[in-house]
């Protein structure tokens, strides 16, 4: 039996098939295929359930997997352990994320932890905020920026890095584009333009809609803060994004202050607590920690107007 035949039961388990299996571990279909027969002639029993469309683990395959994921997780220990001892950090970290304002300097963030780890890998997601906490609780993703909106599930802590107003903004032919500023109630009714809902913009513009007492129009949705006022920019509707974004059709929008209440929109970067990270996961939370804005205790960027 091999490490490497281990590998691939689990790499065949999780991604419910041999073709995708062996994309992920960047080796040939048949290779795969071929070590998981050998793995099951020697265990005398099959692992998995080849009949139908998808690749099913049977009774002995789900009974063998935790077994196997044990082994390849006290490899890589080992491995971690012997790397501390010579200074150099291996492994891969996985961050997720979402649009950021380049005030953040993410790439700046990553070049700077992988000039330090060259040896460690760095992937990157993009997903919505409700996924990408469920990846922090669940232990696939190490490091997430999100919108704050929702309360955080228990066992995860939070860095504020944005913290900054939000505004609505018209095109400059609309009828609104005369005033300086609207209060929230004067938002019923008016076709809105908004991040989608699970966002922490999208969180703060229903609670301030709420607390006036009705629920936001929302027109138009968009993943991207610079698209809202894009749309805007064509007459579709009064957009609700944060100050930093205005920029990108700056020349055709007219911004006004959000009043009564005003409304700000926070991101944040998230992590599972207690330190339940490998070696490399933790340096990168660290690094990650001290090169991003702590707005909480007045970080280097300092809150956005």
């Amino acid at each position: 039996m091999e490490l490497r035949q281990l590998e691939y039961l689990v790499a065949v388990a999780e991604e419910g098939g041999f073709t995708r299996a062996a994309a992920r571990l960047h080796v040939a279909q048949p290779g795969v295929s071929a070590q998981i027969r050998q793995l099951e002639r020697e265990l005398g029993e099959p692992l998995f359930d080849r009949s139908g469309r998808a690749v099913r683990l049977t009774a002995v395959g789900e009974a063998v997997l935790p077994y196997a994921r044990a082994a390849l997780a006290a490899v890589s220990g080992m491995r971690l352990v012997a790397d501390e001892f010579t200074g150099l950090l291996r492994g891969r970290v996985v961050m997720g994320g979402v649009s950021a304002p380049s005030v953040l300097d993410l790439p700046g963030m990553l070049a700077g932890f992988h000039e330090r780890h060259p040896a460690v890998e760095i992937s990157l997601v993009e997903s919505d905020p409700e996924a990408l906490l469920d990846g922090i609780v669940t232990g696939r993703l190490d490091l997430a920026l999100l919108g704050l909106g929702a309360p955080l599930p228990p066992g995860v802590e939070v860095q504020i890095v944005v913290d900054q107003r939000l505004v609505a903004v018209v095109h400059r032919g609309h009828e609104l584009a005369g005033a300086e500023s609207i209060a929230v109630p004067e938002l019923k009714g008016l076709p809105l333009i908004s991040l989608p809902t699970s966002t922490g913009l999208r969180a703060a513009l229903e609670e301030a809609c709420g607390r006036a007492g009705f629920a936001p129009h929302v027109a138009f949705e968009a993943g991207e803060p610079y698209v809202l006022g894009q749309l805007a920019a064509r007459g579709l509707g009064v957009a609700v994004l944060p100050e930093s974004a205005v920029a990108a059709a700056a020349s055709e929008l007219h911004v006004l202050a959000v009043t009564e209440p005003s409304m700000r929109g926070r991101m944040g970067v998230v992590w599972r607590e207690g330190g339940r990270q490998s070696p490399a996961a933790r340096a990168f939370i660290e690094h990650a920690r001290r090169h991003l804005p702590d707005l909480a205790t007045g970080g280097p960027c300092g809150s956005l107007p």
